[in-house]
């Protein structure tokens, strides 16, 4: 082997390593994150802070699979409002991982936060600041129904027990690792996905008797596993988010944008 491919091999190498470890770079391809992200700009994620993910296999299915994988130490917490790339964890109506399906948006919801949407804008528990951008809030709570696209909005869990909209949502409660949660026919039905997920057995709820099942066995209380995160794009009247499919478990996140390269300039 030549000494000039031994160069490109270890550069390319160090470049592998600095991407799965370090930093990774993404190309915003939606209009979701406006005007803080426009489609064509490129965000540099930091993956120190959290922790880099490691994954315990390469071998990835398209069609989506099971995250096995596990974090490095990181420098500091994720906080409300940090910009981050996550693996979409939502795909036909269960929790699975597919390597390249990955969005970008703002975190509005941490785990044990309470967050609620009044008139269009979010209201957080755990954090008195404006939480996304309160221009494009104030545009959603100005826009008549009659202008919005219908399916539009609605929000989860898309069940008249709760009838909750993109201007008027919650309380919902985001869960935090190590919680033991009461399960009624309310949470069976608002974290239905998630917690089919955390027991691996279909959940199912009468609210006439107000009972819950995983699988043939009563669910009265569990205990999560895992942290999630309340996911929502700054373009409120056209981000397709965690008001319309849910949570997101902090396994999911690849890191925190710290970066941003816009035409003709840089931002942090």
């Amino acid at each position: 082997m030549s000494f000039s491919l031994c160069v490109i091999l270890l550069i390319y190498g160090g470049w592998l390593l600095l991407r799965c470890f370090v930093v990774d770079y993404f190309t915003i391809k939606t209009s979701s994150m406006n005007p803080t992200l426009q489609s064509g700009d490129k965000v540099f994620v930091n993956k120190l802070l959290m922790g880099p993910r490691i994954y315990k296999s390469l071998h990835f299915v398209p069609s989506g699979q099971d995250l096995e994988s596990w974090r490095l130490k990181g420098l500091r917490m994720l906080r409300q409002n940090d910009i981050v790339v996550f693996n979409f964890p939502h795909h036909e109506g269960r929790i699975s991982f597919v390597i390249n399906n990955v969005y970008c948006k703002r975190i509005v919801g941490m785990p044990g936060d309470s967050l609620r949407i009044v008139d269009g804008h979010y209201r957080n528990n755990n954090y008195g600041g404006v939480l996304g951008t309160v221009e494009e809030q104030a545009r959603l709570e100005q826009t008549p129904d009659s202008l919005l696209w219908p399916p539009s909005l609605p929000a989860i869990p898309f069940d008249d027990h709760f009838a909750w909209t993109i201007r008027h949502f919650g309380p919902m409660y985001i869960p935090r690792k190590g919680d033991v949660m009461r399960v009624t026919p309310y949470e069976a039905t608002l974290y239905h996905i998630l917690l089919e997920w955390e027991t691996g057995q279909p959940i199912a709820c009468d609210w006439d008797r107000g009972e819950v099942w995983a699988g043939e066995e009563h669910f009265r209380r569990h205990q999560w596993k895992h942290n999630y995160y309340f996911m929502a794009g700054d373009n409120v009247l056209d981000s397709n988010d965690s008001r319309y499919w849910g949570l997101v478990p902090e396994e999911y996140i690849v890191g925190v944008v710290h970066h941003i390269v816009k035409k003709g300039r840089d931002e942090v």
